[in-house]
């Protein structure tokens, strides 16, 4: 051996050899979207606690239900649910856990206090290290920002507003709070708040870095890492004039293991004439990844020599971010698109393919992300012999809950499991104040008023599920879907489907009669089901039915047809069989070496 040779570096080499010579590999949860809201919180600068809730006779501070069937996502609920993944994360002994963005709903100061105070205990209880990274709700905008939210629960049933300043508040005729702690924090608030989840190094960990001050692993300093991770160090220029903060890290919190945490927000000015410290101009970063080309070169740049250091120390990078690098809807956009227009079903969203090529030249091979709500798998192969697998992490607040375990067996050997978020203890615990908001509404002859009967719901995964067919109902047809092709095609059943997708003048001996037990609407909400949860939606859609759709694509592939409505109808049915069929979500192992990935575990759809 070379006398030379660096005596830390050969004990690394050594514990790697051993970390992955263990029956159970390393494990990291990735929990995105939480959407905390600190429903028992309170505000520094004001009384109000709330509404007492009759049932446990504690103030709540919680947001209407009908605002949240309007919503992508549940506010209140979710809170329950993501202490019950904490606790299965806990269980399960996982000692290392990532949010990938949205840990928060728009990053209000009493929301951060109480995530701090839970993952503080989390963290004292069982050991468990937490690493976030920013998401389009936290911040909502480069710099702090006034605001509130008019659908507060109020204790009569209706909606109050809680606001950060007077000047903020609509006159909607509803009862007003004002705190400065429902104001939208900036970049330096949370990283204040936050710093001990990877924002700046911890003396616990081997290695950290921002994209501001390259150095090596052999030469690496805890006092320098901690020198340069000062928030005035880690700004860029998004346009001329404009700098603002970009908050990505890498981290080894145990030997052999660099998590790559991406700052994947870009804020875009809307008048470069404008005070570029002004928090009110800029544009949302919801749009993802597809500024980054334009405007956030440098994270490429960093990520190329990360990904370098990462392989000559044989370390392995594992990358997080907010938002997807690869397509999300299993090849059905083009259709979508075609359906819907270029401007629904979140298309804007959707990264461009150069986005995914881009990151795995730079060095990345696997990436987890949130953002969409949705459960998925997308791999992109390339020429160069190169391959990038994102993995869509579900949200806790919505359709289908749940979180993923990855499992490090090998550098090139992965396990990825989903865990179902589905008996949440005390999930139900604000019922009796929906109950009073719902007699609020029926008192005041509010119209399109929310179905009570989700207040029947016997655990979280029924809740959100009924959540996502009130959504459907109340904001998605409405908003993204034709209104004449919606109300042709909510008058037919399965069979009327059946007999529009063949040539009738053959159809005598065909038996119909299984075709009759569900309708459009019952497919157009299947569809919406299988966006969210991909495979995982089939336990909850009957296994004949699926057969049934099977067999009404293929009819309308062979309808040749100039007949409008009867491609609309085709279509739709392609979009619902390209989202039912991609690549394995719930269990599958992911092997970098041969460029493949295999589903660990079959899914049988319920039976009727």
């Amino acid at each position: 051996m070379n006398k030379h040779f660096p005596i830390f570096l050969l004990v690394a080499l050594l514990l790697c050899n051993n970390l992955f010579s263990q029956n159970k590999g390393i494990q990291i949860a990735f929990l995105a979207d939480v959407h905390f809201q600190d429903l028992y919180g309170d505000f520094s600068d004001n009384a109000f606690k709330g509404v007492e809730n009759p049932k446990t006779k504690k103030k709540s501070l919680l947001r209407t239900m009908n605002s949240q069937l309007h919503s992508t996502r549940i506010f209140n609920e979710n809170y329950f649910a993501f202490l019950s993944a904490l606790d299965d994360v806990a269980k399960r002994g996982i000692k290392i856990v990532a949010l990938p963005g949205d840990f928060t709903d728009d990053g209000q100061a009493y929301n951060l206090r109480g995530l701090k105070q839970i993952l503080d205990e989390y963290q004292k209880k069982y050991g468990i290290r937490f690493f976030i990274t920013t998401g389009n709700h936290d911040p909502v905008s480069p710099f702090r920002k006034n605001g509130g939210k008019s659908d507060f629960l109020g204790e009569d049933g209706s909606p109050i507003n809680i606001f950060s300043n007077k000047n903020s508040v609509k006159d909607n005729g509803q009862e007003t709070f004002i705190t400065k702690d429902i104001a939208m924090c900036g970049y330096f608030e949370i990283m204040d708040m936050l710093e001990e989840f990877g924002f700046y190094p911890s003396e616990k960990d081997l290695f950290w870095e921002s994209p501001y001050e390259h150095s090596s692993y052999e030469n690496y300093s805890f006092k320098k890492a901690l020198k340069s991770s000062e928030y005035s160090k880690r700004m860029y220029e998004v346009s001329p004039g404009f700098i603002i903060p970009d908050l990505s890290y890498v981290v080894e919190p145990v030997n052999g293991i660099w998590l790559l945490a991406l700052d994947g927000n870009t804020y875009l000015p809307k008048n470069l004439s404008n005070d570029p410290t002004d928090p009110d101009n800029f544009n949302s970063a919801s749009i993802g990844y597809n500024n980054i080309l334009s405007n956030k070169r440098h994270l490429i740049d960093w990520v190329k020599k990360i990904s370098k250091e990462a392989e000559k120390n044989n370390k392995i990078l594992i990358a997080f971010t907010h938002y997807p690098m690869v397509d999300y809807n299993d090849g059905a956009s083009e259709n979508i698109k075609n359906l819907l227009g270029e401007s629904k079903w979140q298309l804007d969203r959707m990264p461009h393919d150069s986005i995914a090529k881009v990151f795995a030249d730079a060095g990345l091979k696997l990436h987890f992300a949130g953002h969409l709500h949705i459960n998925d798998t997308g791999i992109k192969t390339f020429e160069n012999g190169k391959m990038l697998v994102n993995v869509q992490v579900p949200s806790l607040a919505a359709y289908l809950p749940g979180y993923k375990i990855l499992t490090v067996n090998s550098p090139t050997d992965f396990d990825v499991e989903t865990v179902s978020i589905t008996d949440v203890p005390r999930f139900d615990e604000l019922f009796p104040l929906y109950q009073k908001e719902f007699d609020a509404l029926k008192s005041q002859g509010a119209k399109d008023s929310w179905n009570i009967d989700i207040l029947k719901t016997k655990n979280y995964h029924d809740f959100t599920l009924f959540h996502l067919k009130e959504l459907v109902r109340l904001r998605l047809v409405p908003s993204d879907w034709p209104k004449d092709f919606i109300e042709k095609a909510s008058k037919l059943s399965g069979e009327d489907l059946f007999y529009l997708s063949i040539d009738t003048t053959n159809s005598s001996k065909i038996n119909t009669g299984k075709f009759k037990t569900w309708n459009f609407e019952d497919a157009l909400f299947n569809l919406y089901q299988l966006q969210s949860a991909d495979e995982l939606a089939k336990k909850d859609i009957p296994e004949r039915r699926l057969l049934q759709f099977k067999i009404l694509h293929e009819n309308f592939e062979k309808l040749n047809t100039a007949d409008k409505f009867l491609n609309q109808l085709k279509t739709f049915f392609s979009v619902l069989m390209k989202l039912s069929s991609g690549d394995p979500v719930d269990h599958f192992k992911i092997n970098l070496k041969k460029r493949k990935i295999l589903n660990l575990k079959q899914l049988k759809p319920i039976k009727d």
